[in-house]
């Protein structure tokens, strides 16, 4: 039987083993946080960015407060081919828009859009696409339009892949996402979409709360309904462009800061990439080059792939790149698997 003494001295004992044994319990190795990136530059330039601005022992330490990374959202976060998401949504809602509006079914583009011809509407230009747009994201509550887009949202295939819109976010930068913020980087989608199209979702596919979503939006009016309620109408009026230098104008506007990460893929994106370049400290630049036809889409023109004019990526922008050290991460070759739902 233990005396008082040797019951101290056996608690000391266990105490000093659980303290010796915790710490190993407690912190074990890490993980690959990027599994769905093949082991490369681009990987490791990741990897790199993240500890350098984390630890604290750094010279390019970055405090919490000032770690903001954006992300383009079409091409960069998810499938952008054979045409954006929005604009296919917009199209589908031409139906229900001459319902109400009958005789615009005589009237061009809304004729077309009608006609499922989907070789003459792909080829209508941007100035007709914008008239459907404009038509079919104005005139309803902000609260009706969420209810539309979700329902949508959840009824909608994409013609190739027969999926959801949201399951064709691409793997890689969701745990890209992911990375970030575990290590106290606030993550943004800076995208020329609508921003409120965009904050339907953006949540539950990306993890991005609506406050941290910047896109193209329209004016809204502030009236009463007829039971008094207070609601937010859609107007058919532009406020904000979130596309080229918009996006460097929209970041300033609604951040107030200048990321020290930023994601793109296309001419779009070129100014958000030279705004975050041109701080001080240290910077991460990357663009996606869509160079995978048989899991996803190859186009460019840059690097002698395809033209295409969605999510175009000019060989201009490709030499841009590579003067200014800017990262292209290559689709076919940088990335194991593209979406969560490949085995």
């Amino acid at each position: 039987m233990l005396t008082r003494f040797g019951r101290v001295l056996a608690a000391l004992a266990i105490f000093t083993l659980l303290s010796l044994v915790r710490p190993a319990l407690a912190q074990p190795a890490p993980g690959d946080p990027l599994p769905s990136w093949n082991d490369g530059p681009r990987k490791s330039a990741i990897v790199a960015f993240v500890h350098e601005t984390t630890d604290k022992g750094s010279a390019k330490f970055v405090p919490p407060e000032q770690r903001i990374a954006t992300f383009d959202m079409d091409g960069t976060l998810w499938v952008e081919h054979p045409m954006y998401t929005q604009v296919v949504y917009c199209l589908d809602r031409v139906k229900a828009l001459v319902k109400h509006k009958p005789h615009l079914k005589d009237v061009e583009p809304f004729k077309t859009a009608l006609s499922g011809n989907h070789e003459a509407i792909f080829k209508l230009g941007w100035h007709e696409l914008g008239k459907l747009i404009e038509a079919t994201l104005s005139g309803m509550s902000v609260k009706d339009f969420d209810l539309e887009v979700a329902h949508w949202l959840e009824t909608a295939r994409h013609p190739r892949f027969k999926r959801p819109y949201t399951e064709l976010a691409y793997q890689p930068m969701l745990e890209l996402l992911r990375y970030f913020r575990a290590n106290g980087f606030k993550t943004y989608i800076v995208t020329g979409s609508g921003q409120d199209f965009v904050r339907v979702f953006a949540e539950k596919t990306y993890g991005i709360p609506p406050e941290q979503v910047i896109g193209s939006a329209g004016e809204t009016k502030y009236i009463y309904a007829k039971n008094g309620e207070p609601v937010l109408i859609k107007e058919p009026k532009l406020a904000i462009n979130d596309n080229n230098a918009g996006k460097p104008e929209a970041i300033h506007l609604v951040i107030g800061r200048r990321p020290h990460a930023a994601f793109g893929n296309s001419s779009g994106d070129r100014q958000m990439l030279e705004y975050t370049g041109a701080g001080a400290g240290a910077r991460l630049m990357m663009l996606v080059l869509h160079d995978d036809a048989e899991r996803e889409y190859a186009y460019g023109p840059a690097d002698g792939l395809p033209n295409s004019k969605v999510g175009t990526f000019p060989q201009s922008l490709y030499d841009e790149a590579q003067a200014k050290g800017w990262f292209v991460i290559h689709m076919k070759t940088d990335w194991k698997r593209v979406f969560p739902f490949e085995k």
